[in-house]
């Protein structure tokens, strides 16, 4: 199974990436951990549907159905909803009430259905509206910059908005950048050095766990499971 699959960034400050996926076959991927919470739109029997998609901890296999096309926004870490904390979507997806074919029910107020091209636009009305809040102290602490907080209370205020620990979350982002640079060309060797991991074992461990293969099957492709969304990320670099 192919999985047909385009990427842009945003001008929004709140957007990690927009995606759009089609597929003509059915079939299984590889659904990998992922540290960001996103919102996905997806036709199916004719009909769209709307989900909130959580951070994932761990890889595993998602059904494709034939002639799918989804779309999606990833957020930026510190991007939450008001009313749903980022830790009910870990592992899990809820999906928005339907209103009409092309809206939904959001927060008590009926919102039409966005699409690839204005998503961006969709976004920042949802931060206008409040629906959406921002915290910028997350990309201080994730990067070990100054803040006004002591140690355990932007801890727990990380955790809180992330859904997930530093070292978790860290963990994942390292599987991801490894995962890319095998796919690249770079040797296990190198990616050990690379992504600071202790050894092979380690590393095996790590990207079975998150990616949900071995270092081999990743350098093969032939043989193995489409992967979902992998983009390269500036969180190594």
């Amino acid at each position: 199974m192919h999985i047909q699959v385009e990427e842009r960034l945003s001008d929004s400050p709140f957007i990690e990436r927009v995606w759009h996926g089609q597929t003509r076959e059915s079939g299984e991927f590889t659904s990998i951990a992922t540290s960001h919470w996103s919102l996905v739109i997806w036709q199916e029997n004719g009909k769209s549907n709307i989900a909130l998609r959580g951070p994932e901890t761990i890889a595993t296999l998602a059904p494709v159905p034939e002639n799918s096309e989804s779309f999606g926004v990833i957020f930026k870490l510190g991007v939450v909803m008001q009313h749903l904390p980022v830790c009910q979507l870990i592992d899990n997806q809820i999906e928005l009430p339907k209103s009409t074919s092309q809206s939904f029910w959001l927060q008590s107020s009926t919102w039409q259905l966005p699409n690839y091209d204005n998503i961006d636009i969709f976004v920042d009305r949802l931060m206008r509206e409040d629906v959406l809040s921002y915290d910028p102290t997350i990309n201080n602490i994730l990067h070990g910059s100054q803040t006004d907080f002591s140690i355990r209370t932007a801890q727990r205020r990380f955790v809180n908005t992330t859904g997930m620990t530093h070292n978790t979350l860290y963990q994942i982002e390292r599987a991801r950048y490894t995962t890319l640079l095998l796919q690249s060309g770079v040797s296990i060797f190198d990616a050990i050095e690379k992504a600071g991991y202790y050894d092979q074992p380690h590393l095996t461990r790590s990207l079975k766990r998150f990616i949900g293969q071995t270092p081999t099957q990743l350098q093969d492709t032939t043989e193995s499971k489409p992967l979902s969304f992998l983009y390269k990320t500036s969180f190594f670099e």
